[in-house]
C-alpha cells in the first residue's frame, strides 16, 4: 500500500508540474522580458530590488489585478469595458460618504458600494447584450457617467476615512503578510475557476471565438454577455474599495486611467483583442510587468507625462504583437 501511494502521489505530483508548465510555456517571452526589466532596474537604481519596495509594487498591483481579472473575461469575450476606472471612484466614494457621513459600519459599507460597482456593471451588460451598440460606446458612455456621479456626490471635494476596519482593507498584514497579497491570491484563484472549471468559463471563450456558432450550439451568448460585464462590474467595485482604502480618502479622481493599466495587462499577456484566446496567467504576468514598469520610472523620476507615453507604446507593441501573431508571423 505504501508503495502504490507514493507512485500515486508521484504521479500526481507530475501532473501537476505539468499542467504549470504547460500554463507558463507560452509566456516564456513576456516572463523574458520581465526579468530583463527586473535586471535593468535593480542596475539602475539600489532602491528596487529591496523587500518593502517589492511589496509596495504588490500594493500598487492589487488594484490592477482586480480590473485585469474582469477584463481578461470581457475580452475574451471579445468586448471591452472601459467604465471600470470611473468604478473605482464611485464605489470608492460611495464608501466613504457611507463611513463618514452616514455612519454606516465599514462591512455594510464596503458591500454597499461594491453592489454599486456591480449595477453599473448590470447596466453596461444588459444595454450591450439587449442592442447592437458597440461595448466601446456603451462603456464610454458610463465612464463619463461614473465620473459625473463621484464628482457630484462629493461635491468635487475629498471625502476623508478614519475607520480602522477600513483602513485594515487597505494597508493592514495577516501574519505578517499584507492582505493585498491575499486579496490578489482570492481574485486570481476565482477568476481562474470560472475561466478553466466552469462551464460559463467555456462559455466565455465560444463566444469570444465565434458568437454565431456559439449561439447554434445553443448558448446563451446574450447571458454570458451579461454576466461578464456584471462580474467586471464587481471586480471594478472591490478595486474602489482597495483605492479607497489604501489613501484613506474618497475621491472622485480616483481610478482615473485604471482601465488603461488594465486593458495593458492583459493584451501584454497574450489575450486577442478580437476575442476567444486568452489566459489568466499571462494576466497576472502582464499585470507585473505593469506594476514593475511603473514603479521603476518612479524611482527614477520620471515625468508622469512621459510614463504615459510609455504605457501607450507597450500597449500599441502587444496589440501589434498580437495582430502579427494572428497572420502566422513568429518573433
Amino acid at each position: 500500500m505504501g508503495k502504490k501511494s507514493e507512485i500515486s502521489e508521484k504521479k500526481n505530483r507530475n501532473y501537476f508540474l505539468a499542467n504549470v508548465w504547460n500554463d507558463i510555456k507560452p509566456h516564456i517571452g513576456v516572463l523574458g522580458s520581465l526579468l530583463v526589466l527586473c535586471i535593468v532596474l535593480t542596475c539602475i537604481t539600489d532602491a528596487f530590488f529591496t523587500s518593502r519596495n517589492l511589496f509596495n509594487v504588490l500594493r500598487q498591483i492589487s488594484v490592477n489585478v482586480f480590473l485585469a481579472c474582469g477584463m481578461t473575461m470581457v475580452i475574451i469575450l471579445g468586448g471591452i469595458d472601459l467604465s471600470v476606472g470611473s468604478v473605482i471612484a464611485v464605489s470608492g466614494c460611495l464608501c466613504a460618504g457611507f463611513i463618514t457621513r452616514m455612519g454606516i459600519p465599514a462591512i455594510p459599507a464596503i458591500l454597499f458600494a461594491v453592489l454599486a460597482g456591480g449595477m453599473i456593471g448590470l447596466i453596461n451588460g444588459i444595454i450591450i447584450s439587449k442592442t447592437t451598440i458597440p461595448p466601446f460606446i456603451v462603456t464610454l458612455a458610463t465612464m463619463n457617467i461614473g465620473r459625473g456621479i463621484a464628482r457630484v456626490y462629493t461635491a468635487n471635494k475629498t471625502i476623508t476615512i478614519s475607520d480602522p476596519i477600513f483602513s485594515f482593507v487597505g494597508t493592514g498584514y495577516v501574519f505578517g503578510v499584507p492582505i493585498h497579497v491575499i486579496f490578489i491570491i482570492v481574485i486570481v484563484a476565482v477568476t481562474g475557476l470560472i475561466l478553466s472549471r466552469t462551464q460559463f468559463g467555456r462559455h466565455i471563450y465560444a463566444v469570444g471565438g465565434n458568437r454565431q456558432a456559439a449561439v447554434y450550439s445553443g448558448i446563451n451568448a446574450p447571458r454570458v454577455t451579461l454576466f461578464v460585464f456584471l462580474l467586471s462590474g464587481i471586480f471594478a467595485g472591490m478595486a474602489g474599495i482597495l483605492t479607497a482604502s489604501r489613501t484613506f480618502t474618497g475621491q472622485y479622481s480616483l481610478g482615473e486611467g485604471a482601465e488603461m493599466d488594465a486593458i495593458t495587462a492583459v493584451v501584454l499577456g497574450g489575450t486577442s483583442m478580437s476575442g476567444g484566446i486568452g489566459t489568466l496567467t499571462g494576466t497576472v504576468i502582464g499585470c507585473v510587468i505593469v506594476g514593475v514598469l511603473n514603479n521603476g520610472m518612479n524611482l527614477m523620476g520620471i515625468d508622469s507625462s512621459w510614463q504615459y507615453i510609455v504605457q501607450g507604446i507597450v500597449v500599441l507593441l502587444a496589440v501589434f504583437i498580437d495582430f502579427f501573431k494572428k497572420k502566422g508571423l513568429k518573433f
